[in-house]
């Protein structure tokens, strides 16, 4: 990304996605998300083209399903997987996992967690919700060397 965009509005977009972190990290999401739409703004046209796009998507997602917004939180990560190096990425697979959960949508969710759990493994379930890791576990064949 940073040898595609001009240098003003990468340094731009950067600094909008630290506020937009920092927010996050304060519990203030919807000040957060402002930040990252307002980011997401600034790219040229063809957003889609533009690793950038992945990432602010996904932190918007990734709000919304903080506050438990999940139907807000399921179009963010449904275009952020339509942009640059989002398939595979561990992180997008398993929010989008969570917000299919939380929307009843479970043949969705086991198919996005099992991408989280190959690309990340056991650990990327750590720090969240132990139901999440349960659906893993009961979908998906055990291991020859266990979880």
């Amino acid at each position: 990304m940073r040898n595609e965009l001009p240098n003003d509005i990468f340094e731009r977009v950067q600094q909008l996605c630290a506020k937009g972190d920092d927010l996050a990290k304060l519990r203030l999401f919807d000040e957060a998300v402002q930040c990252y739409e307002e980011a997401l703004d600034l790219l040229p046209e063809s957003v889609a083209q533009w690793e950038a796009a992945t990432w602010i998507l996904t932190a918007i997602g990734d709000a919304r399903l903080q506050q438990k917004q999940f139907a807000k939180a399921l179009q963010p990560l449904l275009h952020a997987m339509k942009r640059p190096k989002a398939i595979g990425n561990p992180f997008i697979h398993l929010r989008l996992g969570q917000v299919q959960f939380e929307l009843g949508n479970e043949v969705l969710a086991k198919d996005e967690f099992a991408r989280a759990y190959m690309g990340g493994g056991r650990e990327i379930f750590d720090a969240e919700n132990p139901k999440y890791w349960a659906v893993v576990t009961s979908t998906l064949k055990k291991p020859p060397g266990g979880w």
